[in-house]
């Protein structure tokens, strides 16, 4: 009998075994994200961990995110995308138009979730909005769609403004697009524009000193990571030349500009985890659309406004997402 008891006990382990072995977790996927504008601990970021939570993935147990930060410095961007590459990570996720155009260049075949793009079609980066094909797909911000609504904003905020210094990257490939709006939309809000590229911080001081002799009255910032890192100098400067800027991240609006309005950063990082998802369920990233904003915020900082002597209209007040006091 013991013999009988000990051959079932044998017999049984193979399908104990097996049974184990089914219980055995799937090995984690591996997303990377390639950060230019913002950090790791950003708003931005922790919208996008809060959405794979929401979806069900666990941190460490379904899927390690490999983080790769820029801070602005787009000299970095092609070491960090060949790392992610070299570390053969499930899905990218990028934010920048360089960067994402780096991403394409280094890899043709791991898919690329785009979060902040300002024009992907006009950049090479998708065939089309509808049909992307390729590896990438994700969001398109309207960057130049966006351009006179800021402008207006601005005129409304300060009436009797005619005079605009428009600050921009020359590095940035969709930089042009947008100077050709502002000067299209300038005319009949009277307005004039001052523009000066800085490509370094060093090349601050003399666009500013160009600024003065211009007697501008307004900052204008066009979009880009390098830009937004070196907000605080930015501003500084800006404090100084008493020129209230108007911003494309809340993030300059927060640090001292005067106003922000664009698309909810955060909430195209929350919805980058659906694109995500469904790529990592088995779907091709040039069958899945590239989406544009659905979430777009004013951010009005009234201590700015009041350090500089401008009072911003009660219209303007009650249509911002958040007044900063």
């Amino acid at each position: 009998m013991p013999g009988l008891i000990a051959l079932a006990v044998c017999l049984g382990r193979p399908s104990l075994v097996g049974f184990a072995y089914a219980q055995q977790p799937a090995s984690p996927r591996h997303i990377g994200v390639l950060l230019v504008i913002f950090s790791a601990e950003s708003r931005e970021a922790r919208a996008f961990r809060e959405a794979l939570r929401e979806k069900g993935y666990v941190e460490g147990r379904d899927v390690v995110v490999e983080w790769r930060l820029a801070n602005g410095d787009y000299s970095k961007v092609p070491a960090l995308a060949a790392e992610l590459v070299e570390r053969k990570v499930d899905v990218i996720v990028v934010e920048t138009t360089i960067a994402a155009q780096v991403v394409k260049r280094t890899t043709s075949t791991i898919p690329v979730v785009m979060t902040i793009v300002a024009d992907p079609v006009a950049s090479g980066l998708a065939a089309s909005l509808p049909h992307p094909g390729g590896n990438l797909t994700g969001f398109s911000v309207m960057s130049t769609e966006l351009t006179a609504k800021r402008l207006q904003l601005l005129k409304e905020a300060m009436p009797r403004l005619t005079r605009v210094a428009v600050l921009w990257n020359p590095e940035a490939p969709y930089g042009p697009k947008v100077i050709e709006e502002l000067k299209a939309a300038a005319p009949a809000l009277s307005i004039e524009l001052s523009v000066e590229g800085a490509r370094t911080s060093k090349e601050f001081a003399p666009a500013f000193s160009a600024f003065a002799r211009a007697h501008a009255q307004a900052l204008y910032v066009i979009e880009d990571a390098f830009l937004s890192v070196l907000r605080q100098t930015l501003l500084e400067l800006a404090s100084k030349a008493r020129l209230p800027a108007m911003s494309f991240n809340r993030a300059l609006a927060e640090a001292g500009g005067l106003m922000f309005y664009g698309p909810n950063f955060a909430d195209l990082y929350r919805r980058s985890a659906g694109y995500v998802d469904r790529i990592l369920k088995g779907a091709k990233p040039g069958d899945l659309p590239i989406e544009q904003p659905t979430e777009f915020e004013l951010v009005v900082n009234l201590r700015t406004a009041k350090a500089l002597g401008i009072t911003i209209p009660e219209s303007i007040l009650l249509r911002a997402d958040e007044v900063i006091r």
